[in-house]
C-alpha cells in the first residue's frame, strides 16, 4: 500500500510539473503584432454623403476598437484628418510628414502605432523622385508628389527591432510605380540584414503589373497575403465605389514583409455602417510575429 502511495505522488508531481513547463513554454512564447494598410480617403467636401465628417469615427474605429491593431499605414491623409484621429485614438501615435513641403501641405502617408506597445527609434520620409531628399518633388511620368514615410521602433514587450515602410504611389504613371518600388528595394537593402521589415501602402496596381513584381520577388520580401499560414480572408478586392466593391481582384493595397516574419493570417475587411464602406479602399490586415 505504502509502495502504491509513493507511486501515485509521483506520477502526479510529473505531471503537475509537465503542466508547468507547457505554461512556461507558452508565457515564453514571441507576442504578435497586428498591422494595417489603409487609405482613408482625403477630406473631399465634393465627396456629399460619404465626405470625411460623416465618416472619421467609423475609421478611427476600424484603426482602432474594433481590430485591436498595434500599427497602421494610413494613405491620403491631409494634416486636420490626422489630428481628428488622433483625438479619437489616444493609445496612439503617428509619424510623417506633408508631401507637398515635408511639414503640413498636402497629403501625408503617416504611421500610427500603440505608444504602450513600441518606442519610436527613428523615422524619416523620402520622395519617391529622382532627387529623393527633396520635398515636393517628383520624376518620370508621375502625375503627383509621392512619398514614403518610415520608422524603426522597439517592441516594448520583446524588444525586438523592426523597420515600418509606409507608401501610397503615383495613380497615373507606371514607370512611376515601377521605379518606386525600385527605390523601396534599394532603400531596404541598406538596412541591417537580421532587422524584420514591414511595408504597407496603396501601390495603385493589381498583382499582374511589374510595380507589383518588383516588390514580390525581392529576395527579402514576401506578399503577407500569400505567406499567411492560414491563408486569406474576406474579399479579393481593396478597392470600391463608396457600397460596392469595384471588378474582382482589385487589390491594390498590399501588406508586404520580409521574409523572416511568421505571418498568422491575413484579412480584408468590408465592415460597412448603414450600408457604406468608412473609405473607398478597404482596410488590409495582418497579424504576424517578429523572429
Amino acid at each position: 500500500m505504502k509502495i502504491l502511495l509513493l507511486l501515485i505522488t509521483i506520477l502526479s508531481s510529473v505531471i503537475i510539473n509537465q503542466l508547468m513547463d507547457t505554461g512556461d513554454s507558452s508565457q515564453e512564447s514571441s507576442e504578435s503584432i497586428i498591422v494595417m494598410s489603409y487609405n482613408i480617403r482625403y477630406d473631399n467636401p465634393d465627396d456629399g454623403i460619404n465626405a470625411w465628417p460623416h465618416r472619421k469615427d467609423h475609421v478611427a474605429e476600424m484603426m482602432g476598437s474594433k481590430y485591436s491593431t498595434d500599427i497602421v499605414g494610413v494613405q491620403e491623409a491631409l494634416r486636420h484628418q490626422i489630428d481628428e484621429l488622433q483625438e479619437r485614438l489616444p493609445d496612439y501615435s503617428w509619424v510623417g510628414v506633408g508631401r507637398d513641403d515635408g511639414k503640413d501641405k498636402g497629403e501625408f502617408s503617416p504611421i500610427f502605432y500603440r505608444t504602450d506597445k513600441f518606442d519610436l527609434l527613428a523615422t524619416n520620409t523620402f520622395w519617391l523622385s529622382e532627387t529623393a531628399h527633396q520635398p515636393g518633388s517628383k520624376s518620370w511620368d508621375a502625375a503627383i508628389t509621392r512619398i514614403v514615410t518610415w520608422a524603426k521602433f522597439t517592441d516594448l514587450h520583446t524588444d525586438e527591432e523592426f523597420y515600418f515602410l509606409n507608401t501610397h504611389f503615383d495613380h497615373v504613371g507606371e514607370q512611376a510605380r515601377i521605379e518606386s518600388s525600385k527605390m523601396i528595394t534599394e532603400f531596404a537593402s541598406d538596412f541591417e540584414e537580421n532587422i524584420p521589415i514591414i511595408i504597407t501602402g496603396d501601390l495603385n496596381v493589381p498583382e499582374t503589373a511589374e510595380a507589383y513584381s518588383v516588390l514580390a520577388d525581392f529576395p527579402k520580401f514576401l506578399d503577407a497575403r500569400y505567406a499567411s499560414e492560414t491563408g486569406h480572408e474576406g474579399p479579393t478586392a481593396t478597392f470600391n465605389n463608396w457600397e460596392e466593391l469595384r471588378p474582382p481582384e482589385s487589390r491594390i493595397d498590399y501588406i508586404f514583409i520580409s521574409n523572416e516574419i511568421t505571418v498568422l493570417n491575413h484579412r480584408i475587411l468590408d465592415d460597412r455602417y448603414n450600408g457604406r464602406f468608412p473609405s473607398d479602399h478597404l482596410p488590409v490586415i495582418s497579424e504576424m510575429v517578429l523572429p
